[in-house]
């Protein structure tokens, strides 16, 4: 039976936990993987552009013996108005797995609804639930163990901080998300994540003060305060979210052993300032890199013929 990674809270946690355990394994020996996914194709699609999603993914295929194929919207027929549910089910006849980048969530449950193949979530306007796996990989390089960790989140309420709660709790972890007023996560996302959180021995907050949220963490995360394609709204974003960049200032209420964490690209003097990103206590290149491992992880998991 097929298994997709459109919503990490669809996991059980046991099982999240597993694919953090499976990307240190690969991470540590790439060779051992070699071949895992000898003539397995990945359709790559694209409706946003990127970077580390698509050489991330179009490499770790690659390493595993495998071939992603990058489709951008002008590439599929989705583009001229074919229904989510036909490319879903064209595509199942000549690929073993499809990923997708897309602005909807509803286009990535769509693919997985009609797809007979198993289905990523590269992106949506939702969730990054790849990105958040790369988080706590680097959280457990970092410091050993993510369950009770303290990680506070700092910025809009977007994809980001979604899956920060939703994986975090699944993992037991400790998570804050800070916002301005009128931009918090969407309440049935905080609402999956505190029933997890009961479950896992985990934490999930949301607060409107910076300072509150960011003492004693041991990571301190942001993102970008307008997402692509909410460029018209970047000016009135600017002035909501100015007491809400990550300062030298504000890092400094953190943990003296604390990272610092961001999804990039980052803008620097606008969410950041660069004497906390391009410091000794960020690991922003570290969590780039980790999406590689964390995918090849999944593509393993989902595409591969061992459980």
């Amino acid at each position: 039976m097929k298994r997709d990674y459109v919503n990490e809270n669809d996991w059980p946690a046991a099982d999240v936990a597993a694919l953090l355990e499976r990307a240190a394994s690969i991470k540590r020996a790439p060779r051992d993987f070699r071949g895992a996914l000898a003539g397995k194709t990945l359709a790559m699609i694209f409706e946003k552009s990127s970077t580390r999603t698509r050489v991330s993914f179009e490499a770790g295929m690659f390493q595993l013996g495998g071939l992603g194929m990058f489709l951008s919207a002008r590439d599929l027929q989705l583009g001229r108005g074919e229904p989510i549910a036909d490319t879903a089910r064209v595509l199942s006849r000549y690929v073993d797995g499809i990923m997708a980048r897309t602005f909807a969530h509803a286009t990535v449950e769509g693919l997985a609804a009609h797809g007979s193949v198993p289905v990523i979530n590269g992106l949506s306007d939702l969730l990054h639930p790849c990105q958040a796996l790369a988080d706590f990989l680097t959280v457990r390089e970092r410091f050993g163990d993510v369950r009770g960790f303290p990680l506070c989140y700092v910025g809009d309420g977007n994809n980001v901080a979604h899956s920060l709660l939703l994986t975090g709790a699944k993992l037991g972890a400790h998570v804050t998300v800070v916002t301005p007023p009128g931009f918090e996560p969407q309440e049935r996302v905080v609402l999956w994540a505190q029933a997890t959180a009961r479950e896992t021995g985990g934490r999930v907050r949301v607060t409107h003060s910076p300072e509150e949220g960011v003492a004693g963490a041991r990571a301190v995360y942001t993102d970008v305060w307008a997402s692509m394609g909410q460029e018209e709204e970047a000016a009135g974003r600017a002035r909501a979210f100015e007491g809400y960049r990550v300062t030298a200032r504000l890092f400094d209420a953190a943990a003296p052993d604390a990272i610092f964490l961001h999804c990039l690209p980052a803008h620097r003097g606008e969410e950041v300032e660069a004497a906390v990103i391009d410091s000794p206590a960020s690991a922003v290149f570290d969590q780039a890199e980790n999406r590689l491992h964390v995918q090849k992880a999944l593509l393993v998991s989902l595409l591969g013929d061992a459980p």
